[in-house]
């Protein structure tokens, strides 16, 4: 088993300075197995509000949480929204006897619920699916094509990968949209993922959606906002300098987990994938991802001209701006892009990130860096 030592010591540290910390993150993403290791799945201080006995036992939430000691943890609390006045009672006590571990497969109403009721003192943990430095470079491809759902990448074999991540988008289908409010029939719901999976990574547009569908053009933008929420779906919105040249204003959009991509585009292996039209939108969102969770950046952004120049990924980190460029490509070269944005956003650094294994340079503020560079965040992409 994939260790998630990373996470597990952001977790500690967080109990250590905060009165709750919130672990959210799609579902089956490891967030429970990781709260385990914390506090045993047996023990009273562990509450699963999918297991009727745990809903038995917080029949009477405030009676049963308020004596219990150290690390308490409350899994998918989300079905139980009431209790976060509860928990702000009990986390405002003078000692303070427990700290509560709280896991969601976030949605914005947890979110707003949470924020209203425990400003101050929550403190908010993202989890992900395995990344590329937990599984180790020679994962690479394994991890592109099976995602990073750890029942998915773990599957004996690329079939099982698949069947698994079937089963699962479908249950998401058919419980976990419905619950976050997308009440339409499933031979929409199917349409609206196929056609979110061949829009990856482009510019958003609502319109086609809309069309196809037979719904508003604000509601297909409300099921796009509950996906961002769930974590399925990234959007990464666009960079506005202030400059003369007319610059993208809509969001880009990319399904976060390159397995479920893989599987709405039906690619179930890799030689699949690399003679799909959609390989490099693929590859390029799977090395965002990466980024964003390698980096940690302060700020994520795109930056485009409607006269063509654009950036894949320009961050904020440490007060300064970088980019990232991602090109799938043997020996990649400089474009007018990247001079265009190095001058028009005033970048720090532009890393151009490749599947290549040599480190070149292409301007003294833009070098080519191969993928596996990724896993030593900022030193190892810009150092």
């Amino acid at each position: 088993m994939i260790k998630r030592e990373q996470y597990k010591k952001h977790i500690e540290e967080a109990l250590g300075r905060s009165r709750a910390v919130a672990l959210l993150g799609p579902r089956q993403c490891g967030k429970t197995t990781l709260a385990r290791e914390l506090v045993d799945k047996d023990s009273p201080n562990y509450f699963d509000l999918e297991d009727p006995s745990s809903l038995v036992g917080l029949a009477d939430p405030k009676t049963s949480l308020s004596s219990l000691k150290n690390i308490v943890v409350i899994d998918e609390v989300q079905r139980r929204p009431d209790l976060f006045p509860i928990l702000r009672v009990l986390l405002d006590r003078s000692p303070l006897p427990a700290k509560f571990l709280i896991l969601g497969s976030a949605s914005p109403d947890l979110l707003q619920q949470s924020s209203e009721s425990l400003a101050g003192r929550l403190e908010m943990i993202e989890m992900d699916g395995f990344g590329l430095s937990e599984v180790g470079q020679k994962e690479a491809s394994r991890l592109w094509l099976r995602g990073g759902f750890p029942l998915s990448f773990l599957a004996k074999n690329d079939a099982d990968s698949f069947a698994w991540r079937k089963s699962f988008i479908q249950a998401f289908f058919e419980r976990d949209l419905r619950q976050q409010g997308i009440n339409i029939p499933a031979v929409s719901l199917h349409r609206f993922w196929a056609m979110l999976a061949h829009s990856h990574g482009q510019i958003w547009n609502a319109a086609p959606f809309a069309t196809s569908l037979g719904i508003t053009e604000p509601t297909v933008r409300r099921y796009l906002d509950i996906l961002t929420g769930v974590f399925m779906v990234r959007q990464i919105q666009p960079w506005y300098a202030n400059i003369k040249k007319r610059q993208v204003k809509a969001p880009k959009i990319y399904i976060r987990d390159t397995g479920v991509l893989n599987s709405l585009l039906g690619l179930k292996t890799e030689a699949e994938v690399l003679r799909h039209p959609s390989c490099g939108a693929s590859w390029e969102g799977y090395v965002i991802e990466e980024v964003i969770h390698s980096v940690e950046p302060d700020d994520v952004y795109f930056w485009a001209t409607h006269q063509g120049a654009e950036i894949d990924l320009v961050f904020t980190k440490g007060g300064r701006m970088y980019g990232i460029e991602v090109k799938r490509a043997d020996a990649p070269t400089m474009t007018p892009s990247m001079r265009i944005a190095l001058e028009d956003l005033k970048l720090e650094r532009i890393a151009v990130i490749y599947p290549g294994e040599k480190r070149y340079s292409l301007h003294k503020k833009i070098n080519v860096v191969p993928l596996q560079t990724i896993t030593g965040g900022m030193a190892g992409i810009f150092g």
